[in-house]
């Protein structure tokens, strides 16, 4: 589409301008692997119906704007990219205004920084609209900068009827002289009043992204996909193909069809991925696919061939093994090419790799070993390509930082500058996948030995006793604890001990079970369990000074909890360390971990069916949190609609987010209230809910929203305690290692004392 000059809106300088720009960005064009769906499309579909969580809209009387709780409906009717699209609906008056804004969906560290010189959308309108009764348009950077309001009208002279308008608009033509707006940093993209014409209008708004004005204008559609395979589950079809490598796909698109002649399309799935789920929400119902891909240009590319499935019933062992797999394939098909960890989340930084999350990732792997989901072989190919990668990788005194980068193994300091070394917490849940691993591989055969011997150095390289170190004023207190961070540049800068209860203690177990740099079993109880005065502040995170000395010994919904501060806090305490340690193996001066843990579980999930906590509803009036019950719980650690909180059974930290992984890790605590969630989660929310890797990673019913990524810390405890709860495999290999089986009884030693 060539760029075209109206009225004297555009000045022969913005021109000269935007060719500029053009020329700076056609070598990312030339260069092959260039597109990046997230670097480039602002919205494209909206997970959940009813409205857009990112977006939000006001108006003033007689002006009219259609909004669902202050925010854009969404209609299932029309479409460019299916599911869905925006409802723009306005009426603008005289004495009146109203505005609207579409905002950047956020994950986790996610970094906005657009690709492209212009901005486009699609437009569909059931009656004609002239362009001069299209709203102004204006854009919106990180710093809350804003271009000038321009009408749409200076871009497109009419919408005309039932009929899709591709709307282009060059991003210098929204910039004054000298404007210091971002335009590639984009917070959000406004629609507003323009001319006041007293007349009810309605656009649907689609697949609004940044490009280059000539990207692949002219270049031959995608090659087609092939391979294209489908399997059936209760209410989805799983859909897997292969495609061109070339990278000049922006999108594929699926087709569905019932009787094999007719299709419709009913999804599109972004050009990085070769999977999708078509959640049909129907038992017993065939279907056939075809799939195309269409180019950064919107050529579309010929069928594949034409395959087909029949969803059908389920018993629960197989909605386990659904579940499992699901989750394993985050680690397995999207693991970071070069160093096969796991990264942070996905969506995300592509580089990112998370430490603690690769060490529940190989735990997962293991199990779909175990389960056939691969081969031995291709397990074990995985396995030496991580651990020869980790052994050349970042380490400090041993230890791993929380991030590395997955192409050189080099630190990450996400967080701040101090976090620039090693990451102890992290480490020991690497380590508790890599001692599982070893136990695993054990055939007699090159490839097998060299994972057991690597893994062995690895293990034996972390200092555990370095961590124990501090610069306090008291020294001899300083070294009851195990400290979080070490940094060669920084010191023991950020200071953070680790104090029970909460998720660190497989650090403790790990730094006594050490064969080289071990600590002192007596710490378990002087520094993990200590009952000085730091520990008790310490423990009063939980705003409440019930088991603010570790041992608590009280009823919450009539069930006693023998330790946990508060009302034992987020799930994910009850997993992380014990994913490869068994609980029950664990009885220490005050209670069995494995009942413990089940208590915590239990109060969690009484809380969720309690559903004490109050709130205002967006009609501000006073209700409960939306769709807390017995069989939707599950209260711990994710992204919510405000960023990433613990969320735990109390007032402070709970605000009507559910994680999927709070109730279906706790599968062996609970395994008749994680069941019911497991069904609920799939049979009733699934249609949002359920994708690629199984459940998204968090969705909070009260603002209509759900998590747009999925987490390498979230996904794994799924498989893996699941597989506990069924066959209780990954707790028997962890705890066949030798140093483990010694350090249960050096603490119980220590408890006679």
């Amino acid at each position: 589409m060539s760029l075209r000059v109206l009225r004297g809106q555009i000045s022969p300088a913005m021109v000269l301008k935007f060719f500029i720009l053009t020329l700076t960005f056609l070598p990312l064009l030339m260069t092959a692997q260039s597109w990046d769906y997230d670097k480039h499309v602002f919205f494209d579909n909206s997970i959940t119906d009813r409205s857009y969580f990112y977006s939000e809209g006001s108006f003033t009387a007689p002006s009219v704007l259609a909004l669902v709780n202050n925010k854009l409906p969404v209609e299932t009717k029309h479409f460019f990219t299916p599911p869905n699209t925006l409802r723009l609906e306005w009426k603008s008056a005289e004495g009146g205004t109203w505005s609207a804004a579409v905002l950047i969906g956020k994950w986790r560290n996610r970094d906005i920084d657009f690709i492209g010189d212009t901005l486009s959308f699609w437009c569909y309108a059931e009656h004609e609209i002239s362009g001069r009764a299209l709203p102004l348009i204006a854009l919106e950077d990180m710093l809350k900068r804003r271009t000038k309001q321009i009408p749409l009208n200076d871009f497109v002279n009419a919408l005309q009827e039932r009929k899709w308008t591709r709307i282009s608009i060059p991003l210098v033509a929204l910039q004054s002289h000298g404007d210091s707006v971002n335009v590639h940093r984009l917070k959000a993209i406004h629609f507003s009043q323009n001319k006041a014409d007293g007349t009810a209008h309605t656009v649907y708004l689609d697949q609004i992204k940044i490009d280059d004005h000539d990207a692949a204008q002219n270049a031959e559609p995608p090659k087609a996909p092939f391979n294209l395979i489908a399997e059936a589950y209760a209410l989805h079809v799983d859909l897997q193909w292969q495609s061109d490598k070339s990278n000049d796909i922006q999108y594929f698109q699926i087709y569905r069809s019932d009787d094999g002649k007719i299709f419709r399309l009913v999804g599109i799935q972004k050009g990085g991925f070769r999977r999708y789920v078509d959640f049909i929400g129907e038992t017993g119902r065939a279907v056939y696919y075809k799939v195309s891909a269409v180019g950064p240009s919107y050529r579309e590319s010929e069928f594949s061939s034409v395959v087909s499935a029949a969803t059908h019933p389920m018993s629960d062992e197989e909605l386990l093994t659904m579940v499992q797999k699901a989750c394993f394939l985050y680690y397995w098909e999207s693991a970071h090419p070069v160093c096969g960890l796991a990264l942070e989340n996905i969506p995300g930084e592509k580089n990112l790799i998370a430490i603690g999350a690769s060490g529940f990732g190989i735990m997962a792997m293991v199990v779909g070993i175990d389960r056939g989901f691969i081969t031995r072989e291709a397990g074990g190919e995985r396995m030496l390509k991580i651990v020869r990668f980790l052994e050349k990788a970042d380490r400090f005194h041993g230890a791993f930082p929380h991030f590395l980068d997955g192409r050189t193994g080099k630190v990450i300091p996400l967080f701040s500058k101090y976090d620039d070394g090693g990451d102890l917490v992290e480490t020991s849940f690497l380590m508790e996948g890599l001692l599982t691993a070893r136990q695993y591989f054990s055939n007699d055969n090159p490839a097998e030995k060299e994972i057991r011997e690597t893994i062995t150095r690895l293990w034996e390289s972390v200092e555990w006793d370095w961590y124990r170190q501090a610069p306090v004023s008291d020294p001899n207190d300083s070294l009851k604890f195990l400290y979080w961070h070490w940094s060669p540049d920084h010191g023991w800068h950020i200071h953070h001990p680790l104090i029970g209860w909460n998720e660190t203690m497989i650090a403790y177990l790990l730094a006594i079970a050490s064969p080289t740099h071990s600590v002192p079993a007596s710490m378990y109880y002087s520094g993990w369990a200590s009952q000085s005065d730091l520990a008790v502040r310490y423990r009063h995170w939980s705003q409440t000074t019930e088991g603010d000395h570790y041992a608590n010994g009280k009823k919450y919904y009539g069930i006693t909890l023998e330790v946990g501060e508060g009302t034992g806090g987020p799930l994910f305490f009850t997993h992380y360390s014990f994913m490869g340690f068994d609980p029950h193996a664990l009885t220490d001066k005050y209670t069995n971990y494995f009942q413990n843990n089940r208590n915590i579980a239990l109060i969690n999930h009484a809380y969720c069916a309690a559903n004490p906590k109050w709130r205002f509803t967006p009609s501000r009036t006073a209700g409960h949190f939306s769709g807390y019950s017995d069989s939707c719980w599950g209260l711990t650690a994710s992204d919510d609609p405000w960023g990433y909180h613990a969320h735990d059974p109390s007032d402070h930290a709970d605000n009507g987010t559910i994680t999927p992984t709070g109730a279906l890790a706790s599968f062996p605590y609970t395994p008749e209230e994680s069941m019911k969630a497991l069904k609920y989660f799939y049979f009733v929310l699934g249609k949002s809910l359920w994708g690629i890797y199984g459940f998204h990673d968090a969705f909070n019913q009260s603002q209509n929203w759900v998590a747009d990524i999925y987490m390498g810390l979230n996904q794994a405890p799924i498989t893996v305690m699941i597989e506990n709860y069924r066959t209780g495999l990954i707790w028997k290999l962890f705890m066949s290692n030798q140093e483990i089986r010694e350090t249960v009884k050096k603490i119980s030693a220590e408890k006679e004392k």
